[in-house]
């Protein structure tokens, strides 16, 4: 990438998955070095693990260390923060998942992701109550805060606004049934991708995968990418740095679309 725009990490959602055995790792690699040869492939991995339950500190120290230096993760939030009726109430629940030591992971925690349910409404007062909840900064590091939201009432110029005053990306869901959302709001742009094939060899189409390295492009100058929704008025973006991670749709196949759009976003 040029100065003129932001850096590109590039990812799938986890790194644990049976089928990935034989498809993206080596027959016979062990299970406890496949972090490493995911990393090695890839620019950034979502960390799924913490949206179901607490992870130890040690835990993502291992993780850091066994990742390159460049390497960034980005964090699913606990879903005891963001699946309850009154969002103002969860406190305590983002306390203790703040707490519980990813910033061991240090210069490779990339944004965290607080994901709702697809019942879950735009309630503007409990939303932003919610937002007020999120830390800017723990430990002296910067956090990076983005909401992925799955309902069409958050299909409001008011939640644009929101997040904008909050510094707090709206994830774009794509190539799926969810509520699509492409504003940018945020100082960097995160996107989740789900849209792969079985049966294609890299996951999408030579189109597809042309379609999204475009995309990634765009936004890391700032710009919105053709094709996509919007909600809220636009506004002048200066360069972001993106996060694009290939997620559900045909698994099997996800680490071969994200190393492939890895290399069609090099050049």
């Amino acid at each position: 990438m040029t100065a003129a725009a932001g850096k590109i990490h590039i990812g799938i959602g986890g790194w644990v998955f049976e089928p990935w055995r034989g498809a993206f790792y080596p027959d016979g690699l062990p299970q406890k070095r496949e972090l490493e040869y995911a990393a090695s492939k890839l620019t950034s991995i979502e960390i799924n693990g913490t949206y179901y339950g607490s992870q130890k500190p040690e835990s993502f120290a291992r993780w850091r260390e066994e990742t390159p230096a460049d390497f960034v993760f980005a964090l699913k939030g606990s879903r005891f923060c963001t699946n309850r009726r009154v969002l103002a109430e969860a406190g305590p629940s983002v306390e203790k998942f703040l707490s519980s030591g990813l910033t061991e992971l240090k210069q490779k925690l990339g944004p965290i992701n607080w994901q709702f349910m697809p019942t879950k409404r735009f309630d503007p007062d409990d939303f932003e109550a919610f937002l007020r909840l999120l830390p800017k900064e723990l430990d002296g590091m910067t956090l990076r805060h983005a909401v992925e939201v799955r309902h069409d009432s958050f299909r409001s110029p008011d939640f644009i606004a929101l997040l904008r005053e909050y510094g707090v990306a709206a994830i774009t869901s794509a190539d799926a049934d969810y509520t699509q959302i492409a504003d940018v709001t945020a100082p960097f742009v995160y996107a989740r991708i789900m849209g792969t094939k079985e049966l294609e060899p890299k996951g999408y189409s030579e189109a597809g995968l042309d379609r999204w390295a475009k995309a990634a492009h765009a936004w890391a100058r700032g710009s919105v990418p053709e094709g996509l929704d919007i909600v809220g008025p636009a506004t002048k973006a200066g360069k972001r740095d993106v996060f694009l991670y290939v997620i559900s749709g045909g698994k099997v196949r996800n680490p071969a679309a994200a190393m492939e759009l890895i290399a069609r976003t090099r050049v």
